[in-house]
């Protein structure tokens, strides 16, 4: 049975599949001759036995790398994305985020979900390329109709930003609950997070940087609030300032804002925001927390 199913995968195009199993000296042979005479699978093959160490192989990067670039050239899917990880990061290879780039979309081409989410992520991040919002979607939204849990997440964000794809907070929320449903951290936080918020929050959280500046400046408590939280970490189009993210935290806390309140008492005890702690102004405003929020409170 064993050689039955090492027999299929030369055979066939190598998808995700064990490679990383033991195999004896015969068939690690075998995986080697098919491998010089040009099958793909046995390529791949051949470079996890290299990466891994297995079966007599020492680990070898630039082994690893050279047949995975042969098996990538003959059109492997497999293989090309895992070639583009290589250039990523300078693995048996020398690091070249072009190279990179090429890989990923000649594997995302093909159909490889990692390939895809990746590519995306360099498209969202500008990553060995310009920033392209549109071309981040559209490899995302590829991933994401395979299952991948973090490109649906990735997808959720551009749709409620309305970044490379017309602004659609529902959509957002539906990709966003189909990553949480697989167990996705950060869509589990943020669902969360949008509940509490209630409906009339949530859409100041989704405007961009520069109109919710806008709003701030005109008196929006809530816009003020979630300004701060953006120059407290430098998400969504604002750049990060401490200095700017105290402003806001004290104008919206000064109107009774009770998650500005809240956060000024942890930064406060903390030290955080690039000031030291100081028990004092933590206890002013703890002092000012609303009742039902003391409960609620963070606490050291």
């Amino acid at each position: 049975m064993k050689k039955c199913l090492l027999a299929l995968s030369l055979a066939l195009p190598l998808a995700m599949q064990p490679a990383y199993a033991k195999t004896d000296i015969a068939e690690t042979k075998l995986i080697a001759n098919a491998a010089e005479r040009g099958n793909a699978g046995a390529q791949v093959l051949l470079a996890l036995l290299y990466v891994d160490g297995n079966d007599g192989y020492r680990k070898d990067d630039k082994q690893a790398a050279y047949w995975l670039g042969k098996a990538a050239r003959r059109h492997n899917a497999y293989a090309q994305a895992m070639l583009g990880d290589f250039y990523a990061h300078g693995r048996g290879v020398s690091k070249d985020l072009k190279q990179s780039l090429y890989w990923r979309t000649q594997a995302a081409d093909r159909g490889n979900a990692q390939a895809q989410l990746k590519l995306g992520e360099m498209y969202l991040h500008a990553v060995g390329t310009e920033r392209d919002y549109k071309q981040a979607a559209h490899w995302l939204d590829k991933a994401a109709d395979q299952g991948v849990p973090e490109a649906q997440h990735l997808l959720a964000k551009l749709y409620r930003a309305g970044l490379g794809v017309p602004q659609d907070l529902q959509r957002g929320n539906d990709w966003l609950e189909r990553a949480a449903a697989q167990g996705h951290t950060d869509s589990i936080k943020l669902l969360n997070f949008l509940m509490e918020l209630g409906r009339d929050s949530s859409m100041v959280y989704h405007q961009q940087g520069d109109e919710l500046k806008k709003l701030a400046n005109n008196g929006d408590v809530e816009a003020q609030y979630q300004l701060a939280l953006r120059y407290e970490t430098g998400a969504w189009g604002v750049l990060q300032d401490n200095k700017q993210a105290l402003y806001w935290f004290d104008k919206a806390a000064q109107t009774g804002h009770a998650g500005a309140i809240a956060s000024l008492v942890h930064i406060y005890e903390k030290g955080l925001a690039g000031i030291k702690p100081d028990p004092i102004k933590a206890a002013y405003w703890r002092a000012r927390l609303p009742p039902q929020e003391l409960e609620h409170e963070i606490t050291p």
